[in-house]
């Protein structure tokens, strides 16, 4: 087996309670992470489509990447994927991922990923210490949330284990580490659709529901945790690669130009600044605390508090719930989020959609939609609880709330109102509107071609995004054209990718088509292949560098080819994410999508966007543009779609794969299947 890989990916039977091994070599075609959990998938269950995601033949499928337990930056991501009980209309074959050491511990202990299948009778937790593999019972540990469940799990793993000290697996298996934990919390196992799937204080796998597939499977956690190593097939040129990225990192003992990009506010995102990923600790009078990072990552984005509260959490997981005039409450709030185990993404606009109904006067005690929630009172914490409380436990309206934002809008019947006039923000397959698809139509299109919210914060439109709307951006918007294509291999030299602009070279022109595929096919290899992280690659800018050029194309493959021992370039690496694209779009046809289906809800097209400074190409000169007041043209977003689908070798009748692009990708037996069902393009 090549470097990187351990040679084997654990299978787990819960309704035969019987385990087993798959051949990593089997599916190394396919990179690592999702693409070689799409392909298992596939082989699996593919030829049973379409099935509901809480079927017992729903897979949770958890995938290492050849980078996983290595030092490669920002390559700590545990890939998740299954049918997504979140996701609507349809519960799309979906992934989600969270960071950690997750995947680092499971490859220490031997293993490239593990497959779950079937249910169990009662409630059951899964124990790898290396080769060593159980099926444990979860009694006493059931109904824990999710921060108890993981401290009880590794009490049990290693009874005798305390901080910084060494303790024996087995015979002469020693570590200082604990068991790395992932599970679900109470709102999982009520299947919540919003249920997440929780890794230490903050690592949340938000999108989709898997907590909910574990919580239907009654599988409450897995605990991974190793002694081994990971083989490197160049250690000389990996450790080449990485003092070679050195010159991209925020350097903590000379940040350059600290004062402009450190300081705080939209930089902290986009600059590479250990712990600016948590937005609460950010004002006078700051809560002593110290960055930390997921395994091999050097940034640290997140934070630990001297308060033991945000501990881990990021972004939005550290402000869904917003306690008025309350710092430390609104953290708690956020942590209790954690705790049940709610998807911070699909919590976020199902409070604001209570709120909305609430002020229509429809929903409140008494009211056509009766609850006794205190929707009086939101900006406390005791509404954040009893929201939370109900949904997770379903409660009451807390039963139709758990169904997420879609389902519970068309139970009391308001589904197509209010998500047309946009009173639910949701975007894309019943997840939440994110960047606006106006502006930013890269995030539109690249999520609406997918299954979820795209959530890759470093493709172009984020350091953009943000970068201009702090008002003093570094680079000139033409610059940024420049530098960003300059990166974008295969399609590298066309400028027009990053124009955001409605013109002839703007969002519906050949030049986004390429760059929305890029988007995918980065997206399926390096993120979701490689177990990269959307927070940190691609990273086709930086502000770390004198000339402003990012670690992309160049770092991609010089890492993967010192890891793995390939040698390949990042153009064929590029391709094997067209190829695993592709993959997807055929199991999502298998469940029944039609490019009739892939449509924004109306208040996308016809809601004047409010604007965003990004990179435009007006009257013949790039600048930083707002595009305020514009709409989207169905006419031309439908054009767009059939150029698109022509581009990536699909149907552009329906959005089916076509049999020539399978069979030049070896993917045969896909198309087979697909012409049996008379879905084949």
């Amino acid at each position: 087996m090549k470097g990187g890989y351990t040679g084997k990916i654990l299978r787990v039977n819960l309704s035969t309670r019987t385990i087993g091994t798959i051949d990593t070599a089997k599916y190394e075609e396919f990179g690592g992470g999702h693409g070689i959990g799409s392909a298992i998938f596939f082989d699996l269950v593919g030829d049973q489509l379409p099935f509901e995601a809480f079927d017992p033949r729903n897979l949770i499928i958890m995938m290492a990447s050849p980078f996983s337990g290595t030092f490669m930056p920002g390559s700590g991501r545990c890939e998740v994927q299954g049918m997504g009980p979140m996701l609507y209309p349809v519960e799309w074959f979906a992934h989600s991922n969270f960071g950690g050491r997750f995947t680092a511990q499971l490859k220490f202990a031997g293993w490239d990923g593990i497959v779950v299948e079937g249910a169990a009778d009662d409630p059951v937790w899964i124990n790898i210490v290396n080769d060593k593999v159980t099926i444990e019972s979860a009694k006493g540990i059931w109904g824990m949330d999710t921060w108890d469940t993981q401290e009880e799990i590794s009490r049990r793993v290693m009874p005798g284990l305390r901080y910084g000290e060494w303790a024996e697996l087995a015979r002469d298996q020693e570590t200082t580490q604990s068991p790395a934990v992932v599970c679900c919390g109470p709102a999982g196992e009520n299947r919540s659709r919003m249920g997440a799937l929780l890794h230490g204080p903050g690592s949340q796998a938000a999108l989709c529901g898997f907590g909910g597939v574990f919580g239907s499977k009654k599988l409450k956690a897995i605990s991974a945790i190793g002694t081994g190593d990971v083989p490197i097939a160049d250690p000389k040129a990996f450790m080449a690669a990485r003092l070679w990225f050195r010159q991209f990192q925020w350097d903590v003992d000379n940040p350059r130009e600290a004062e402009r990009f450190g300081a705080g506010g939209p930089y902290a995102l986009i600059s590479g600044r250990p712990s600016g990923g948590n937005v609460l600790n950010r004002e006078l009078p700051l809560t002593p605390a110290r960055a930390a990072a997921c395994a091999s990552c050097p940034r640290g984005c997140r934070m630990r508090l001297a308060t033991g509260d945000s501990n881990e959490s990021v972004c939005a997981g550290t402000m869904v719930i917003t306690v008025n005039g309350s710092v430390k409450f609104t953290r708690q709030g956020n942590d209790l989020m954690q705790k049940y185990g709610l998807g911070h993404w699909q919590l976020m606009p199902l409070l604001s959609y209570l709120e909305a109904l609430h002020k229509k006067g429809i929903l409140g005690k008494g009211k056509q939609i009766d609850t006794d929630l205190p929707l009086d009172r939101p900006g406390t914490f005791a509404y954040a609880e009893a929201v939370m409380r109900a949904i997770a436990y379903r409660e009451g309206i807390g039963d139709d709330l758990a169904e997420a934002c879609a389902r519970f809008a068309k139970k009391i019947g308001r589904y197509d109102q209010d998500v047309n006039d946009g009173t639910l923000s949701l975007a894309y397959w019943g997840t939440a509107n994110h960047y606006d698809p106006a502006i930013e139509a890269e995030w539109g299109f690249g999520s609406l071609l997918g299954e979820r919210d795209l959530m890759l914060h470093q493709m172009s439109n984020y350091p953009i995004h943000w970068m201009a709307w702090s008002g003093d951006p570094y680079l000139t918007a033409e610059e940024v054209s420049r530098l960003y294509t300059d990166a974008m291999v295969p399609y590298q030299g066309d400028p027009f990718m990053v124009d955001h602009s409605d013109g002839p070279t703007g969002i519906y022109s050949d030049s986004k088509v390429k760059q929305v595929a890029w988007i995918k096919h980065y997206e399926k290899f390096w993120i979701g292949a490689g177990g990269f992280c959307g927070w940190r690659w691609p990273m086709c800018i930086t502000n770390n560098t004198a000339d402003r050029r990012g670690a992309t194309p160049e770092a991609e493959p010089k890492f993967w080819n010192a890891v793995t021992g390939d040698n390949r370039t990042f153009a064929d690496y590029m391709e094997l994410g067209h190829k695993i694209y592709t993959l997807d779009r055929s199991i999502w046809t298998l469940q029944g999508r039609h490019r009739d289906m892939e449509v924004f809800p109306d208040y996308i097209y016809d809601r004047p966007s409010v604007g965003h400074d990004m990179t435009m190409y007006i009257d013949g000169r790039w600048q930083y543009a707002k595009g305020t007041g514009r709409t989207l043209d169905r006419a031309k977003v439908e054009d767009f779609k059939t150029r698109f689908y022509k581009f990536e070798g699909y149907n552009p009748e329906n959005g089916y794969p076509k049999r020539d692009t399978l069979e030049k990708m070896n993917l045969g037996k896909v198309a087979d299947l697909l012409q049996t069902r008379g879905k084949l393009g």
